[in-house]
Order: C-alpha cells, then sequence, then structure tokens
C-alpha cells in the first residue's frame, strides 16, 4: 500500500488505511516532531518500557490481581510494539509515499536511522462524519468526523490496558484502613 491507501472492511465503518506516524499514539507529537523529538520519544520509550517491565515482575511476584497483570501487561506489549517501529523500520524499509509502495531490505539501506523510524498505523474507524448544526456556535456548519485517528494494534493494546486500569482502579488499588488492626493484622492485610 502506499501512503493513504484505504481497504474498506465493513463499509462506512472500519478501514485498513495505511499512515506512518513520526509521533505518540494517534499522531500526537511531542516537542513537534523533528530530529530531536524523535529520539528524546524513543529514549523515553525505551527507559518508560523499562520501568514498566520491571513493575510488572513486582507485581506478578507479590500475586497481584490477575486483570491488574494482564493491564499493565498490555501498556508493555503496546509500549515495545510502536519501539521496535522506532528501532527498525526506518532501517529495513526503503521511503514510501503517496505514489511508491516502499520496498523491504532496499539496496541502498532504509529510509532513516537507528531510533528515527516511523511507525506504521492501519486501522481507521471513522463512526460518524456529517456537519455541525447552523445554529452551533463558532463551528455551526463545519464538517464533523467522529474518531479519526488512525492507530495500530500497539496504541489499541496501550488504550485497552489503560482504560482497565482506569474503570477497575477501586478494585485493584483499595486502601485499607488499619487503625483499628493490630500491627500482625495490618501485616496479613497487605
Amino acid at each position: 500500500m502506499s501512503i493513504g491507501d484505504s481497504i474498506p472492511v465493513i463499509d462506512n465503518f472500519f478501514y485498513i488505511h495505511f499512515v506512518e506516524n513520526e509521533g505518540m499514539a494517534f499522531g500526537w507529537k511531542l516537542f513537534g516532531g523533528g530530529n530531536f523529538g524523535k529520539v528524546f520519544l524513543t529514549l523515553f520509550r525505551i527507559i518508560a518500557v523499562s520501568g514498566i517491565g520491571y513493575y510488572l515482575y513486582l507485581i506478578v511476584k507479590q500475586k497481584k490481581h490477575p486483570l491488574f497483570i494482564f493491564s499493565i501487561s498490555l501498556v508493555l506489549a503496546g509500549a515495545i510494539g510502536n519501539i521496535i517501529d522506532s528501532l527498525f523500520y526506518g532501517l529495513i524499509f526503503s521511503n514510501s509515499d503517496f505514489y511508491h509502495i516502499a520496498s523491504l531490505f532496499p539496496e541502498n539501506g532504509g529510509y532513516a536511522g537507528f531510533l528515527h523510524g516511523k511507525v506504521v498505523d492501519m486501522f481507521y474507524f471513522p463512526i460518524y462524519e456529517g456537519n455541525y448544526p447552523k445554529w452551533f456556535p463558532v463551528i455551526g456548519g463545519e464538517y464533523f468526523q467522529f474518531f479519526q485517528p488512525v492507530f495500530n494494534l500497539a496504541d489499541a493494546s496501550i488504550s485497552i490496558g489503560v482504560g482497565i486500569l482506569i474503570f477497575m482502579q477501586k478494585r485493584f488499588f483499595k486502601s485499607v484502613d488499619t487503625e483499628n488492626y493490630s500491627e500482625e493484622d495490618s501485616e496479613l492485610i497487605s
């Protein structure tokens, strides 16, 4: 596929849409993108993955709630997936654009060096499109599309993991009132 090509999976709802993302999830750019932003983002991801991996090791060892472990695992897996793209995608593919399909392992090398690869995004769900009502303040009559971001499996993994953490936080992070317990009881609770 060339950049911008789409393949409808479910018409008007789900498309495989090829884009390359220089930034974070859903195309957000850190420090405006560019060389510094890309290297900083990749290094930040590597440090974050190391921390998340160590935290995952600790919570598995402590036998925390299985869904909590699963959600942290999703975040870790998604972050690793995006790191792999950032590290190697630019090394093994030629540049792709709106008219050319990238080739794997080109003779002259890839389009970018180590740490400078783009992340491929492909899932696109334009759930609703239309125009704002004319009476709507400031943007009345303008085109509107609900859920424009194009994302990949790694982004989805991170989003689902974080969503589980948000919705299940009361179960995962119960606070225990230890004032009415003896010291021995407090040790058993923790």
